[in-house]
């Protein structure tokens, strides 16, 4: 942002990495943290929608307000001029506090992400394309893309080709782990046999067992199938369903709501 005639330079905290417990109970909490710095301003779910921002002052210096998450739970991100990043991060944790929350990591968003589905550079690294990943409707047919060339290949195209879907285990005391690779049960586990694999996996406290995202050859449709996932690193086999990758709040009502 330039502020007269000079670049400045911003920093921007998510407010559910510092109010961590408390937003993931509920939107309420994330809402009063907000308009207890902000006072006058209405950031409620009705007046700042999801992915609307809005611009004011904090302590005297510009700060602007966006209604984006990260996590899928309801959720503010501010951003402020970089020299005010640590006094502002050091104002919401105090907020936080008042309420029995406080800052969460990357490894806790990460779980978060996977239970709704989000994606990151495990799913989205270069070999994939937005119809692996279930997005294929955002690609026009009427107009050019970067990508869309290539998108057009033959084996891009497949019948068999890899889609993104959720995987659960059968047993549901057992552990997933990432990049194991998928075979069909009645199959040996060898690479002509090998069906995709398991890109990212966590501990889901609200289900109460593993979870993961991955790919599978015509994963949409084969909902409710079991394959193995086989990891010959770690000598381990896990029976695992095929589930939408959407394992919690699948319509997406607790960013919005």
């Amino acid at each position: 942002m330039s502020s007269g005639g000079a670049q400045e330079t911003w920093a921007y905290t998510e407010l559910a990495a510092v109010v961590g417990a408390a937003i993931a109970a509920g939107t309420e909490e994330g809402v009063t943290v907000v308009v207890g710095l902000y006072p006058s301003w209405d950031v409620s779910a009705e007046a700042l929608g999801f992915m609307e921002w809005v611009d004011g002052q904090i302590a005297g210096f510009d700060c602007r307000v966006f209604r984006i998450s990260f996590s899928g739970e309801h959720a503010y991100e501010i951003a402020v001029p970089a020299r005010y990043g640590d006094s502002l991060f050091r104002t919401l944790t105090a907020k936080a506090a008042e309420m029995g929350g406080g800052p969460y990591g990357v490894e806790a968003l990460n779980v978060l992400r996977i239970e709704k589905g989000f994606i990151t550079h495990a799913e989205i690294h270069g070999r994939v394309t937005a119809f692996d990943i279930g997005m294929g409707r955002m690609i026009s047919a009427k107009k050019d893309c970067i990508g869309k060339t290539l998108s057009q290949r033959p084996e891009m195209n497949r019948e068999d080709a890899i889609r993104l879907v959720g995987f659960k285990p059968v047993d549901q005391s057992q552990a997933l782990s990432a990049g194991a690779h998928f075979i069909a049960l009645s199959d040996a586990a060898t690479m002509a046999n090998d069906q995709g694999w398991m890109s990212s996996v966590a501990y889901s406290p609200v289900l109460g067992h593993s979870i993961g995202l991955g790919f599978i050859k015509a994963g949409h449709e084969r909902m409710g199938e079991v394959v193995r996932a086989v990891n010959p690193a770690q000598k381990k086999e896990v029976q695992v369903k095929i589930v939408s990758p959407h394992f919690y709040d699948p319509d997406g009502g607790r960013q919005r709501g």
